[in-house]
């Protein structure tokens, strides 16, 4: 996915800014909070297991790709 930039001048210098990505992250995390909170649901600190893990969702993403790819 390429990114776009948007350019504008800061103290006359040309800089260029990515686009924000923050709504895609944070539709993953609501979709990985429901996964996550059904599939632990519970007791109390079990809900909090799924919620802190919806949050490093990422991490175990990279870690099994990596896995997966034998590196």
């Amino acid at each position: 996915m390429a990114q776009e930039y948007k350019h504008y001048w800061h103290k006359n210098k040309k800089v260029a800014k990515a686009k924000n990505t923050c709504g895609i992250w944070f539709m993953g995390f609501i979709g990985a909070l429901v996964y996550y909170v059904h599939f632990h649901s519970g007791t109390f600190w079990l809900v909090i297991l799924a919620i802190l893990k919806a949050i490093v969702w990422p991490a175990f993403l990279v870690y099994h790709l990596l896995l997966f790819l034998n590196m």
